[in-house]
């Protein structure tokens, strides 16, 4: 068996794709407080683009109309999950905006 970096990228997508799809699930099921239900979804969100980019990216067929739609709409869901994260960060200590 050889070592291949497109399988071990292409692995740790499905990886990825599992952790946000449990916290996805999490989110929805499992978790009460309203700030950290959205916070685990934003990150399910982030992980689970994110790795549908990736097995685009080392894919070696040629990309269908789904594949560029998902390269277009893909980094602004990822970009607006970042963003709410950094907004329901908590703040550091001392600070009482």
């Amino acid at each position: 068996m050889t070592f291949d970096v497109l399988q071990l990228a292409v692995g740790a997508s499905w990886v990825a794709t599992g952790l946000g799809a449990g916290l996805w699930l999490w989110s929805w099921l499992r978790e009460k407080d309203a700030i950290r239900k959205l916070r685990f979804l934003d990150c399910g969100v982030v992980l689970l683009f994110a790795s549908v980019l990736l097995r685009i990216v080392v894919q070696t067929r040629v990309m269908s109309v789904w594949d560029w739609a998902m390269i277009f709409v893909g980094p602004l869901f990822i970009a607006a999950a970042l963003w709410r994260l950094a907004r329901t960060a908590c703040p550091p200590p001392g600070r009482t905006d």
